[in-house]
Formats: structure tokens, C-alpha cells, sequence
């Protein structure tokens, strides 16, 4: 068997390009004269939702990360991530991209839900719970997104200015947890600038703290059209997303290349990251032709387990709960949400749920 090394080494020039850029929305791309495969991706973090999007198959839903975050049960959110890691195996992918751990910095920040807390230590406890328990069965983490992604109003556009210690002590924070301590297999870059340098391509938080001082071994995967420049190229940034690449492809690498030939170098870094992430996660194991959708009755129990957990009494004045009323009583569910279930947020973590319990 061919060393990481050895298929770098064997790979040409435009091959090389080519893995570096994805081949498709949810695939990367493969080189068939060197066997080299793609490997799958499926959006997260609180289901496997498979590449139909919400007219795909359906999936376990699990609590959103603020409910994982209420539980303060590492244990169990351990057990979420093997779950998912199941889930995520049912629609034919290697790598859920999760969990989320900005921080909830701005109450109206729009993915709030979809992060675990506004405490950088317990959102670092839990995202290496469920990192672990996800990868200890197969299927790679993308942590995201990294890094200061903590509103979502003009996301593509905005520079959160942010200070060394502040970045240090609270944002980093659960990254830090997730690379060192979980080993995540990858890492999303946001949509936002950091201190007036997009995130998709900051040298210092992607070569010299990721990469460097972390020891960083796995895959940079840009956020879905999250790259705005070609200074991607000779950037931390590994893998751009979706395919066809806008910046990482042929002609705009080859140009570079010509202007710079010391940028091959970095081209190679970023192919033996993508070649080792395929080597941990074994794409033989679970490649499907069709993505399924499995009912787990385990995964129902661990659903429930983990809302029952999440549920937070700030007081209960006066025994007010549990209500008593008459044999013949009656009780007012009252507003819109009484039939219509809202049990998730929206965007790219919503999923089509096997059932929904409402209410009333």
C-alpha cells in the first residue's frame, strides 16, 4: 500500500489542484489512476440530513445545540455523537459537518440554536464529547466555524474586530478543545472577516494558531461559497466548497503557481491532509449507492433522553408544577406553535424528521 507520502509524490500538478477543490456540492473529488476515492460530506450537527436537503430522506432530529448545551451531560452528548455517526453512515457520508461552537455573543444572533452555550468552557467540554464519540465510530467532525462566526446579518461581508485576549480566552476556546484534546478530523473556516482578513484565508489563525502552535494535522474545508479571493490558494485553507472551485481551480492555481512556484509546496500540504483524513475514515466502510432513512428506536429513546435533560425550571413558586386540575378538566394550549411542532432552527442543520409530537 502507496504512503501518504508516495501518492503525493505520484500525483501530477493538475490532480493535485483538483483535490483541493470539491467536486460537486457534497463530494470531493477522486483520482481514479491512483485509487484515490471522495468522500461524502452531510450537513449537520443535530442530524445527518444526506444531500436531498429537506426534500431528501428523512432523519432522527436530535435537540438543537442549545438543549445539548442545557443537559451539561458530557456523557450523553457523547452519546449523541455516536448516534449521529450512525446517522451520518445511513446517508452514505464520511464527514457531519458539526458541531457548532461559536459563542452566543449577540442575542439576535441567527444560529444561536445551533451552538451549545455562551461559555466557552462548557461549549469545549461538549464539543469534545461529541467529537469523540462521533469519530470513535468512523465518521470525521468538521468543527465550525472557525472562528468569531457569532452573527449571521451581513455575515459575508462584516469584520468582528476582536482583541488578542478576548480571542484567546473566549473564542478560540472550544476550537482549541476540539483539535487538541478530540483530535477533530476537520475544521470549517466562517464567512466572516477577523480583524479585516476573511476568515478562509487569515494566515494567523489558520497557519500560525491552527496549524502551528495547535499542531493541527487534519482538513481546513472553507465554508459553502465561503472564499472571496485567489489568496485562498497560498492560504491555511485546504479544501474549497462546493465544486466546481471559484478560486482553487486549474487556471487560477496554475497562474499563481507561475507567479510564485514556492506555492506547489503548500499545494502539497493541503493534498497529504485531504489523503490522511480519507485514510482515517476508511471510505470503503460506508459507501452507499443509495442514502437510507432508519427509524433507530435507540435513537428516539436518546432523543427524548437528551430533551428531558435540556428542560431548565428557573422557580417553581407556590409548587406551581406539576399543574393539578379536576378529573374533568380542561387545559388551554394556546398560540400558533400548538400544532406546528418548532423544535429546530432553520438553515443548513434543519431536518426532515421520521415524527413529530406537538403540544397539544
Amino acid at each position: 500500500m502507496q504512503s501518504v507520502q508516495e501518492k503525493v509524490d505520484a500525483l501530477t500538478l493538475e490532480e493535485k489542484i483538483k483535490l483541493i477543490s470539491g467536486a460537486d456540492m457534497w463530494h470531493s473529488n477522486s483520482i481514479k489512476r491512483l485509487n484515490i476515492p471522495a468522500f461524502k460530506m452531510t450537513d449537520g450537527p443535530n442530524g445527518a440530513r444526506g444531500i436531498g436537503g429537506l426534500k431528501g430522506k428523512k432523519s432522527a432530529s436530535f435537540p438543537i445545540g442549545t438543549a445539548m448545551g442545557a443537559t451539561w451531560n458530557t456523557d450523553l452528548i457523547k452519546k449523541v455523537g455516536k448516534a449521529l455517526a450512525e446517522e451520518t453512515k445511513a446517508k452514505g457520508a464520511h464527514i457531519l459537518l458539526g458541531p457548532t461552537v461559536n459563542m452566543h455573543r449577540s442575542p439576535v444572533a441567527g444560529r444561536n440554536f445551533e451552538c451549545f452555550s455562551e461559555d466557552p468552557y462548557l461549549t469545549q467540554k461538549l464539543a469534545v464529547a461529541y467529537i469523540t464519540g462521533l469519530q470513535a465510530e468512523g465518521v470525521g467532525a468538521c468543527v465550525k466555524h472557525y472562528v468569531c462566526n457569532d452573527q449571521e446579518y451581513d455575515r459575508y461581508k462584516l469584520s468582528s474586530d476582536v482583541s488578542e485576549r478576548a480571542l484567546r480566552e473566549i473564542y478560540l476556546v472550544p476550537f482549541e478543545a476540539a483539535i487538541k484534546e478530540a483530535k477533530s478530523w476537520s475544521i470549517m473556516s466562517a464567512y466572516n472577516r477577523v480583524n479585516g482578513t476573511w476568515a478562509s484565508e487569515h494566515h494567523g489563525l489558520l497557519d500560525e494558531v491552527l496549524k502551528k502552535e495547535w499542531g493541527f494535522a487534519g482538513l481546513v474545508i472553507s465554508d459553502w461559497y465561503g472564499t472571496y479571493s485567489s489568496n485562498v490558494i497560498p492560504s491555511g485553507l485546504d479544501l474549497e466548497m462546493p465544486g466546481p472551485a471559484r478560486w482553487t481551480n486549474e487556471e487560477k492555481v496554475l497562474k499563481s503557481v507561475e507567479l510564485d512556484p514556492s506555492i506547489v509546496e503548500k499545494i502539497d500540504d493541503k493534498v497529504k491532509r485531504l489523503l490522511l483524513v480519507l485514510e482515517r475514515i476508511g471510505t470503503a466502510n460506508h459507501l452507499l449507492e443509495e442514502e437510507q432513512e432508519i427509524d433507530n428506536p435507540d435513537h428516539r429513546k436518546l432523543i427524548q433522553e437528551v430533551g428531558q435533560e435540556a428542560i431548565v425550571l428557573l422557580k417553581n413558586e407556590n409548587q406551581t408544577l406539576p399543574l393539578e386540575f379536576p378529573e374533568n378538566g380542561t387545559l388551554a394550549v394556546i398560540g400558533p406553535s400548538a400544532k406546528v411542532t418548532q423544535f429546530q432552527g432553520g438553515g443548513s442543520s434543519q431536518v426532515t424528521p421520521h415524527y413529530m409530537v406537538s403540544p397539544l
